[in-house]
C-alpha cells in the first residue's frame, strides 16, 4: 500500500512538474508578463515546443533579421501574434491563417538581443507560446532606411514583386513589397509603414490577412505557405499603409 501510494506521489509530483514547465517562461525574460498583459490580455499560456520559431542566433543585420514560425502542428488556428520582448516597438505582426498553413516568413528590426516569440491562439482559447533568442549588436529600430538615405523610395513605394509556386502539398507565395518600413523612432522621420494585407480569390473570399507593424524591415520580403486544396485560380493581394497609400499584386496559378 505504501508503493502504491509513492507512485501516486511521484506521478502527480512528475504531473505538476510538467505543468509548471509549461507555464514558466523558458527566456526568463522581465518582459514577460508585461507583453502577455499587452498582446493576450492576460489569457491562458502554454509554452509548446510545436510552435517553432526559426531564426539566427545572432543577426548579423540587425535590420533584416530573418525568421520563420511555424505552428502547423497545431490544429485550428485563428491567430498568430509576433513580438520581441526588448524592441523599442514590441509588436511584430499579427497573422490570420484562415485558409493557409499557419506558417510564414518575414524579417525584422532588432534594437538589442531579445526574445523574439509567436503567440499562436488555437479555437479553444488557449495561446501556445514558442521563440528563440537572438543576439545581436543592435541598434535596428533607430536607423533611416537605406532608400531615405539615397532619396530614390517614393519612385518605388508600394511596387510588388513576387513569385507563387507547388510544392508537394503547398501552394507559397513569395513577394516583396518597396516601403521603407520607417519605425518613427529616426529624428525627423515619422512611423511610415504597411498596416495590412490581404489574399483573396478572385472570387472574393479572404484566404488569409496580416497586420504589420514598425520593426517589420525596410522593403518587406513574405512568405506565405497555402494549403494544398487552396485555390488554383489567381490570389489577389491587398494592401494599404498608416498613410492611407494601396496597392495590389496578383499572383498566377
Amino acid at each position: 500500500m505504501k508503493k502504491f501510494g509513492l507512485l501516486i506521489f511521484c506521478l502527480l509530483s512528475s504531473y505538476a512538474s510538467l505543468s509548471d514547465n509549461l507555464t514558466v517562461d523558458p527566456f526568463a525574460s522581465v518582459q514577460w508578463e508585461d507583453m502577455r498583459t499587452a498582446f493576450l490580455q492576460g489569457e491562458a499560456v502554454q509554452f509548446d515546443g510545436r510552435v517553432k520559431v526559426k531564426t539566427p542566433s545572432f543577426a548579423e543585420n540587425p535590420m533584416s533579421v530573418p525568421v520563420t514560425v511555424d505552428a502547423t502542428q497545431l490544429a485550428n488556428v485563428e491567430k498568430i501574434i509576433i513580438f520581441a520582448d526588448f524592441n523599442p516597438i514590441p509588436l511584430i505582426a499579427r497573422y490570420y491563417p484562415i485558409n493557409t498553413e499557419a506558417k510564414f516568413s518575414f524579417r525584422f528590426k532588432i534594437q538589442q538581443s531579445s526574445p523574439i516569440r509567436a503567440a499562436v491562439l488555437t479555437d479553444d482559447g488557449i495561446w501556445h507560446i514558442g521563440g528563440a533568442w537572438i543576439d545581436s549588436a543592435g541598434g535596428g529600430c533607430t536607423v533611416a532606411s537605406t532608400g531615405r538615405l539615397a532619396g530614390d523610395w517614393a519612385d518605388k513605394l508600394g511596387k510588388v514583386y513576387g513569385k507563387r509556386w507547388y510544392e508537394p502539398n503547398k501552394n507559397r507565395i513569395r513577394f516583396l513589397i518597396h516601403h521603407p518600413m520607417d519605425t518613427g523612432l529616426v529624428s525627423g522621420i515619422p512611423a511610415f509603414y504597411i498596416e495590412e494585407l490581404s489574399f483573396m480569390t478572385e472570387d472574393g473570399e479572404l484566404l488569409a490577412k496580416i497586420e504589420l507593424f514598425e520593426p517589420i524591415n525596410e522593403n518587406p520580403v513574405l512568405t506565405f505557405d497555402f494549403n494544398a486544396n487552396s485555390p488554383t485560380s489567381t490570389i489577389l493581394l491587398i494592401g494599404s499603409d498608416n498613410n492611407g497609400n494601396e496597392f495590389s499584386a496578383e499572383f498566377e496559378p
